[in-house]
């Protein structure tokens, strides 16, 4: 877990959950990183309710120009053990179906790079929460496991993220056997950025947010939006949705002309963050 830090307020949105509401998560802004801490004992399970206050703060990250990127960690020794057992019910599957997506789709669409700090078991919808993470930094204590086959489920947004990440065949083994994955292996198929040792998680946290935090906010969130925008895409049509971002959308931002200049000017650059 990371150390806390000062609270900033977010302007209000009707329907919509304020930090200082949440039950499950706690969330705070340091200068320019928003760190949203999953605490709900023991096991951080997800219910409907956990899902809406994750969608809502990404949300909020999002929507707040200050703010350059998320950091998502626990304060349980679990990262996340997955969906409440008691939200998979016929009456309540399209309801939690609808705030599983709304969460998910969240991460991926935020804009703002999301790094996932795995300290311990991410299970089910918890791999699946890892696995929507942009960078994910993990310790020995991680493993992931999507088991759902094991109680005759599949699990929908692992079936989807997964090929992408470690390929189709990789995807299909995880999936259909249920079986855990350790931090070693889950680093050789990519789905960890880092794996450190527990003693120096929180330093390598900091100095990857230090490192991505110094570039300009909007341009890190184009970056983004370019790579995830190609995914699935031909290599040619990869291509122009890229150069598209880069000549239609990049180039009108302040700091790319700043950074330009900086360059030719031998200076670091003053990003205004627009």
């Amino acid at each position: 877990m990371i150390e806390p830090v000062e609270e900033q307020d977010y302007v209000s949105q009707p329907g919509r959950r304020e930090p200082d509401q949440f039950e499950f998560i706690k969330m705070r802004v340091d200068r320019s990183v928003a760190r949203m801490t999953l605490s709900r004992p023991e096991h951080n399970l997800l219910n409907e309710a956990f899902l809406r206050e994750l969608s809502d703060g990404i949300i909020l990250a999002g929507q707040d120009p200050e703010v350059k990127l998320v950091v998502l960690d626990s304060a349980c020794k679990v990262f996340c053990g997955g969906i409440d057992i008691g939200e998979y019910t016929s009456e309540r599957v399209f309801q939690m179906l609808d705030a599983f997506h709304a969460a998910f789709m969240g991460m991926l669409e935020v804009g703002k790079p999301v790094i996932c700090v795995v300290n311990g078991p991410a299970i089910g919808g918890g791999a699946e929460l890892a696995a929507f993470g942009d960078l994910v930094i993990a310790t020995p204590k991680a493993r992931f496991a999507q088991p759902e086959i094991s109680i005759g489920v599949f699990p929908p947004l692992a079936s989807t993220i997964l090929p992408f990440l470690v390929g189709p065949k990789r995807a299909l083994e995880i999936i259909l056997t249920g079986e855990a994955i350790t931090a070693d292996h889950a680093l050789e198929l990519g789905l960890v950025n880092r794996l450190v040792p527990e003693a120096k998680l929180e330093q390598t946290v900091n100095d990857l947010i230090e490192r991505i935090s110094a570039h300009s906010g909007p341009v890190l969130t184009m970056a983004k939006k370019a790579i995830l925008g190609g995914m699935g895409l031909s290599l040619r049509d990869g291509l122009k949705n890229s150069m598209n971002i880069f000549l239609n959308e990049l180039y009108r931002l302040e700091d790319s002309q700043e950074g330009l200049r900086a360059l030719v000017e031998k200076r670091k650059p003053v990003w205004k963050n627009r």
